[in-house]
């Protein structure tokens, strides 16, 4: 926690240091957080971006490597909107609709979008998943709340006393937001498209199988910096 400056008051930075103290993350405290090239601003409502989804955007890039290829992005469950302003600042000719069921969370990403120029490339919709589109998508991105119910408790207290457990909680098993999405996704990607979905640890093999039943034959996955099977990349139907 940096010293009192000019710019923070004595009492401002003791109630910042007691917020701390009390386990509340750094980022809802300062409001803001880094992730790809950029900071964007968080809120309670949302989860906070970690590096780990990074990995995300780097399957997209190699997915597509002619920046001109990608004309739409879908971002389910969108939180910050870090996921969609990402990939739109590296297809520059994409346009991107995110969606959340949090009002909160899709205003708070409508504003990032706004404070990074690309308000005019990206639409956020307040829905359940895919609910209200009809539109098809040549990348569809998510990163869907995977951890196990009962696993919550045991998370380290920045995570379960203050991030959102809507974002988290992936049911008695971690797969029930895979459960739903993926049998929906045939019908939202383009022909050539992509989705990439985050995943847990352990959880590659499982989830694979989920695509499996539902179509998907071409299936890959991208580990994180730590050797984690982080993303699964699933190709659209043919």
């Amino acid at each position: 926690m940096p010293a009192p400056s000019a710019a923070v008051s004595a009492s401002a930075f003791n109630a910042a240091l007691g917020r701390r103290a009390a386990h509340e993350p750094l980022a809802y405290i300062t409001g803001t957080s880094g992730f790809w090239t950029f900071e964007i601003a968080v809120s309670p409502a949302t989860l906070i971006p970690r590096p780990d989804s990074e990995t995300l955007i780097e399957a997209a890039l190699e997915t597509f490597p002619h920046r001109g290829a990608v004309s739409r992005v879908l971002d389910l469950g969108t939180g910050t909107g870090c996921l969609l302003l990402a990939a739109l600042t590296e297809f520059p000719q994409a346009f991107g609709v995110g969606v959340d069921r949090v009002p909160q969370a899709a205003a708070l990403a409508a504003g990032n979008a706004a404070r990074l120029n690309l308000a005019a490339r990206a639409a956020f919709l307040v829905a359940d998943w895919s609910a209200p589109l009809a539109a098809r998508f040549d990348l569809v991105l998510c990163n869907p709340p995977y951890i196990a119910t009962g696993a919550l408790p045991s998370l380290m207290q920045e995570v379960a006393q203050h991030e959102p457990a809507t974002a988290l909680d992936g049911g008695n098993d971690g797969l029930s937001a895979y459960a739903n999405l993926i049998p929906a996704l045939p019908n939202l990607l383009a022909g050539g498209g992509c989705a990439i979905l985050e995943l847990g640890q352990g959880q590659a093999s499982a989830v694979a199988n989920l695509a499996r039943s539902a179509g998907f034959s071409e299936i890959a996955l991208r580990p994180d910096l730590a050797g984690i099977e982080r993303a699964l990349l699933l190709r659209a139907i043919v």
